[in-house]
């Protein structure tokens, strides 16, 4: 997320609160009643990011929303920093310092990938017909952020938000935060339309409030931890 592509929002989320009071140790509740015995547990916080990756920067939710879609929708597993790597190596860093990835910077990546995309200027509802996935970029509070769509109903929108995880907004509040056009690989679309509206995903989703500005390290502390050529 950007003003213009700087600070990115995070959720103020709350810790699940287990029945029966059993303490919680980290991956690990207690079952009251069975001596020494403890079952593993997915925090609240994990759940919402199962299936999204996490942006660890405030200026990488492009390159965490596109890890996102080829990870969990294309079967391309990578990572927020190989993709930002590749897109900053391969574009203008000076702009990108700047303004951060534009949509021919992810274009571009993928290419080199072997996939195809482009931006649709599409409405919801066409979006939803044709049943796959897209790259988004909406204004929260007047900062620009990328976010995976990976669902539509009649009233809401499932976004992947490499700042907040999986949450729903309403159609009314994504249209009037997105710029109109989303962003589409035109490969691979008997995974991406599987990977599209799943049930699983939408019984996960909570209406996540926005709240203060994600302090993640800066762009200078995340070049300086790039790999450089040679240590591969």
């Amino acid at each position: 997320m950007s003003k213009p592509n700087r600070v990115c929002w995070r959720a103020v989320l709350g810790g699940l609160a287990l029945a029966g009071g059993a303490p919680v140790m980290a991956g690990h509740v207690a079952l009251p009643g069975v001596d020494g015995a403890r079952v593993p547990v997915e925090s609240y916080a994990e759940q919402r990011f199962r299936d999204v990756v996490k942006q660890q920067y405030d200026f990488s939710c492009g390159s965490a929303a596109l890890a996102t879609l080829l990870s969990y929708h294309y079967g391309l597993a990578t990572t927020e920093q190989a993709v930002f790597q590749a897109m900053y190596e391969a574009g203008d860093p000076a702009r990108i310092r700047r303004e951060g990835f534009s949509l021919l910077d992810m274009k571009r990546y993928l290419q080199a990938r072997g996939l195809n995309a482009d931006g649709f200027r599409i409405s919801l509802e066409r979006l939803g017909q044709v049943g796959v996935p897209a790259l988004a970029l909406v204004n929260l509070q007047g900062y620009q952020h990328f976010v995976v769509v990976k669902g539509v109903r009649a009233e809401e929108v499932l976004v992947g938000d490499p700042s907040l995880g999986l949450r729903s907004m309403s159609r009314e509040a994504f249209e009037a935060a997105w710029n109109g056009i989303f962003f589409v690989v035109r490969d691979r679309l008997e995974l991406a339309r599987a990977s599209f509206n799943r049930p699983g995903d939408w019984r996960l989703r909570a209406r996540a409030p926005l709240g203060s500005a994600f302090q993640g390290p800066g762009l200078a502390s995340f070049t300086l931890s790039l790999p450089r050529r040679g240590d591969f």
